[in-house]
């Protein structure tokens, strides 16, 4: 296989997945990765990057379907970019997943390693979510067969999500899966009302348009945020919309407005205003209870994070006389989750305001034992706070999908507690940083939890303990 375009290669036999949901076939020793197809496909591919041992490239077209495909159930599927998988069965994601884990940690971690527990599934693949993010576009994305009518022009209204790896043109929704009821009625309610009233949708190419954005959170509580996006302030059109939705979704617990004129989407630096209710949401896993802001961040499967915390709490082993340092604590939930059986939960996160609800939290649930603090581990956690606040006997570690800093990893191996809880959403920068923790830790106990059905997402906790 030469260095030139247009490389198709036919018949291609399927055999297995990579990581982020690609699939992988051999081609004359070759590994060629592929999008959209699964193991047990028959598929002509088109190569989009031809390297001297890898490729990877597009289905074409398929000569046969492996015999585990099923009909997904979203009609969005494969034009939206919410699920990659709908079209395996559920025990064959958590299979690939599984696989996933213990590939990343022993092909990247290079270390010794306990069996890998089997993977906890979730009891419900459908309508998960906690949160959803919909998206008002006049420009809507339009299917294969929509395009050759000429009739049909994609300078209309929508109401959905980003169409997949297309930044300026929304696909427009019929139904959702991820997100229980009322979230589609409230969303069509929104499109419908603003297409009556002749308000402008929003057009991400030239940064206008009335209609924005929306966020739901509803909660297992019952409570239910509706936050709507707007590019602009109009009093007249906010009260009229949002009296509306009030009297018409006797569900939403509280309305908020939040007004963005900026040029991207993300809610820093804006300020969500109060319409109706008290302008935040409770959610509860196990006794403990969290509020929940417009800007905070809470894991988005209510159910699953209870297993993945309970998971971390069983690792963490406290007995009640430890000092736990929970670092990227975020609103603090999982310090507080397990502060029963710990003497100090210490939270540590860069974002002041992620702290400030954690403090809330704490208050909320009567945790006099947890303290949080704003800053960055490597510069905070220095001799003097330990003095303070007592060295850590276990630390427990969450961080983002790019995992901890060098400089982070350096200083868990200079303070060297006695356990290490890391709970991660992506486990090749996972088994990274175990491979640098190795120098003194070894691993006790690898537990993946599915976090996210018909997407190739998972999340991982592994237990670490020093050695002696």
């Amino acid at each position: 296989m030469g260095k030139k375009k247009n490389i198709v290669l036919e018949n291609l036999l399927v055999t297995g997945y990579a990581a982020e949901g690609k699939s992988l076939a051999k081609h004359e020793g070759k590994v060629i990765f592929i999008e959209r197809a699964i193991p047990g496909d028959t598929v002509t591919v088109m190569l989009t990057k031809n390297k001297k041992d890898w490729a990877e490239g597009h289905v074409l077209s398929f000569q046969e379907y492996a015999k585990e495909r099923i009909k997904p159930f979203c009609s969005h599927f494969g034009v939206c970019g919410g699920c990659q998988w709908q079209m395996l069965p559920y025990e064959k994601q958590l299979e690939y997943k599984q696989d996933q884990v213990w590939q990343s940690l022993k092909r990247i971690g290079k270390m010794e390693l306990p069996p890998i527990m089997p993977i906890l599934g979730a009891a419900h693949t459908t309508a998960y979510r906690n949160k959803l993010e919909y998206t008002f576009s006049n420009r809507r994305y339009l299917l294969r067969e929509e395009l050759q009518d000429r009739q049909i022009s994609a300078i209309q209204d929508a109401a959905g999500f980003h169409a997949r790896g297309v930044f300026d043109k929304i696909v427009d929704v019929d139904i959702c899966f991820l997100q229980e009821e009322p979230t589609n009625l409230i969303r069509k309610e929104v499109k419908r009302w603003g297409i009556e009233n002749k308000v402008s949708f929003y057009d991400i190419v030239r940064h206008e348009g009335f209609l924005r954005n929306m966020q739901v959170r509803i909660c297992r509580t019952g409570e239910l945020m509706l936050n709507i996006v707007l590019g602009y302030f109009d009093g007249d059109l906010v009260n009229r919309l949002l009296t509306h939705l009030v009297e018409k979704f006797p569900a939403i617990t509280t309305l908020l407005y939040t007004i963005n004129a900026k040029v991207n989407d993300s809610l820093n630096g804006l300020d969500p205003v109060v319409f109706h209710g008290k302008g935040y949401v409770v959610e509860k896993l196990e006794r403990f209870s969290f509020k929940i802001g417009p800007k905070s961040f809470f894991q988005t499967h209510t159910a699953q994070a209870e297993r993945l915390y309970q998971t971390t709490r069983d690792f963490a082993g406290l007995s009640g006389k430890e000092t736990v340092y929970d670092l990227y604590c975020g609103t603090g939930s999982i310090g507080i989750f397990l502060s029963d059986q710990a003497k100090r939960v210490i939270g540590v996160e860069l974002i002041p305001e992620a702290i400030a609800d954690a403090k809330e939290n704490a208050a909320l649930n009567e945790v006099s034992q947890a303290d949080f603090f704003s800053g960055d581990v490597t510069e905070l956690c220095n001799n003097a706070f330990f003095e303070t606040h007592g060295r850590p006997d276990v630390i427990i570690t969450d961080p983002p999908r790019a995992g901890m800093t060098g400089k982070l990893v350096s200083k868990l191996l200079e303070i060297a507690a006695e356990k290490i809880v890391y709970v991660s959403c992506n486990p090749a920068t996972q088994a990274r940083d175990l491979q640098l923790l190795s120098e003194k830790y070894a691993v006790g106990a690898i537990q993946p939890v599915d976090m996210f059905p018909h997407t190739h997402h998972i999340e991982n906790v592994t237990g670490l303990f020093l050695k002696h």
